[in-house]
C-alpha cells in the first residue's frame, strides 16, 4: 500500500511550527501530528533508551499519536495502551514505525514537526532515506524574537537542552542564537540535497500575517485541495485533537505555550532588528557575525 510522501515542517523551536502544523493538519486531505521525534535514532528501542529521565517528555507526542490512532482517545487507559504498543515494535526501525503511522492516516497526509529533527544533519538525513519522495517547508524566524520566546520557556530549559550555550564567558552564557545558527545551517545543508519542487522555505512572521495567501501557495506546491470553506477549517487549530495537554503521562508532545492556547488570531507581526545588544546577555553583546548575515540571507534586518 503507497502512502503520500509526508510534510515535514523543519525549523528551530518556537518558530511558529506549531501552530502552522496544525493549521495544515487541518486541512482535510491532511492530518497533523504532534512532535514524533521517531527519526532521531535508527530503531525504536533506541529511542525509548534515549528518552528517559529529562528527556521521557519528547515522547509524550508519540504516545499521544498512537493512543489516539488506535483508541480513538486520549486518556491515561489509552496512553498506557501505547506504551504496549511502543513494547511490541522495539524490533522495528523507527521508519518502519512511521511507515505503519502513514498507512494508518492514509489516504491523508502526515503533516510533522519536530524541531529535534533539526539537530542533527545524520537525523534528516535518516528521514530523507526512509522517504524520498518527502516535502520539507523550512520554516524560519528573526533569531531575536525566536531567541527571546526560547529564553522564556522554564528560564531557558530549552536553550541549555539544546546545548546553545557560549562557554567563552565565565559564567557560561545560555545564549539562544547559537542554536538558532547551527539548525539554520543543518536545514540548509541537507535541503541543498532535496529537489527544489520538494522543498519550500517561508519566514513565518509573513506567513501569519497573510495567511491566506501563504496557505494557497503550500496547498498548490502540496497539490492539496483548496477552496474558501478549506481555508476557514484550516483556520482553526485548536480542533485537533492534540492542540491541548494531554492526559497524565503524556501532557506535552508539542510546545507548552501553543497547548495552552493553540487558536490563531489574526495580527501583523512587527519586524524585529538584528543590531544592538541582546536581552539575555548580561555582557550586552549582539549577534554573532555569523548569524547577522545568515539572518539577513533569509530576508531579515
Amino acid at each position: 500500500m503507497s502512502v503520500p510522501p509526508p510534510l515535514f515542517i523543519l525549523g528551530s523551536p518556537r518558530s511558529f511550527t506549531s501552530l502552522i502544523c496544525a493549521m495544515l493538519g487541518q486541512h482535510p486531505e491532511a492530518y497533523g501530528m504532534p512532535e514524533l521525534n521517531l527519526f532521531i535514532t535508527d530503531t525504536l528501542e533506541q529511542l525509548s533508551e534515549r528518552m528517559k529521565g529529562m528527556r521521557q517528555f519528547q515522547m509524550h507526542g508519540l504516545l499521544r499519536t498512537v493512543a489516539q490512532l488506535y483508541a480513538g482517545e486520549q486518556t491515561i487507559a489509552s496512553v498506557e495502551m501505547a506504551r504496549r504498543w511502543i513494547l511490541t515494535r522495539m524490533n522495528k526501525t523507527t521508519g518502519e514505525v512511521y511507515v505503519e503511522l502513514c498507512r494508518k492516516v492514509a489516504p491523508l497526509r502526515i503533516v510533522d514537526k519536530s524541531p529535534a529533527y533539526s539537530t542533527k544533519l545524520e537525523i534528516l538525513n535518516r528521514m530523507r532515506e526512509n522517504f524520498p519522495n518527502a516535502y520539507y517547508l523550512h520554516l524560519i524566524r528573526h533569531p531575536r524574537t525566536q531567541g527571546k520566546s526560547i529564553i522564556n520557556i522554564a528560564d531557558g530549559l530549552m536553550a541549555i537542552l539544546a546545548n546553545s550555550i557560549d562557554y567563552s564567558t565565565d559564567p557560561p552564557t545560555v545564549d539562544p542564537q547559537i542554536s538558532w545558527y547551527k539548525m539554520q545551517c543543518n536545514i540548509l545543508d541537507f535541503l541543498s540535497t532535496i529537489p527544489h519542487q520538494r522543498q519550500m522555505c517561508l519566514r513565518g512572521e509573513e506567513m501569519l500575517s497573510n495567511p491566506r495567501l501563504y496557505f494557497e501557495k503550500i496547498c498548490n506546491w502540496l497539490n492539496l485541495s483548496w477552496d474558501d470553506s478549506i481555508y476557514e477549517i484550516m483556520l482553526h487549530p485548536e480542533n485537533s485533537p492534540y492542540a491541548c495537554l494531554g492526559p497524565y503521562g503524556a501532557q506535552l508532545g508539542n510546545d507548552p505555550n501553543f497547548l495552552k492556547s493553540p487558536g490563531y488570531r489574526a495580527s501583523t507581526i512587527k519586524p524585529s532588528h538584528l543590531e544592538g545588544p541582546l536581552p539575555w546577555r548580561p555582557d550586552n553583546k549582539g549577534f554573532m557575525p555569523e548569524v547577522i548575515k545568515m539572518a539577513r540571507e533569509f530576508g531579515y534586518e
